[in-house]
């Protein structure tokens, strides 16, 4: 193997290992099982590897990724025919507190349901938001304006708090 593609699987490895938690976390909560989460971690991976050298690095390298990652991931539900309803979030997907009451607990759970009745373009905003990135690069990832991904979080943030205020 020549020098140059030794150096880009080196980073390009490098690239996987800093995002390997986006990358599961976005499979984990696009997929109903533990099989379709690891098919779909594959095939992001997959796709990066694909499309590594188009990299124009204008945008950081994390929120390339994660812009390919949530692209592969919604592409494969549409294609799956998935209605975006049954999928389910498993506890790891977001980092919820080892010691809680049952109420918080109970809430926890419910917004994790309501979340999951999201559209995919709110579920990717919101899953973004909760991972706080900032609107530019939220923007930037889902490919709307600074100003949409501020009025449509605004409007989801409204809509999980009404929901989740009539479950409890």
């Amino acid at each position: 193997m020549n020098k140059l593609v030794l150096e880009q699987k080196e980073l390009f490895i490098a690239a996987i290992s800093a995002n390997e938690g986006t990358i599961i976390k976005i499979a984990t909560f696009y997929t109903n099982t533990v099989d379709d989460k690891d098919d779909l971690i594959q095939e992001i991976i997959y796709q990066l590897w694909k499309s590594f050298d188009s990299f124009n690095q204008k945008s950081k390298l994390s929120t390339w990724i994660y812009q390919v990652a949530l692209n592969v991931a919604i592409y494969h539900l549409k294609i799956a025919k998935r209605k975006p309803r049954t999928v389910s979030m498993e506890e790891q997907t977001f980092d919820m507190p080892e010691t809680v009451s049952g109420d918080a607990e109970e809430r926890w759970t419910v917004l994790r349901n309501q979340i999951n009745d999201l559209n995919l373009l709110d579920r990717a905003i919101i899953l973004l938001y909760l991972e706080d990135k900032s609107y530019e690069e939220i923007a930037e990832i889902v490919g709307i304006s600074i100003t949409n991904v501020g009025t449509k979080l605004s409007r989801i943030k409204e809509k999980l708090k009404k929901q989740t205020q009539k479950k409890l």
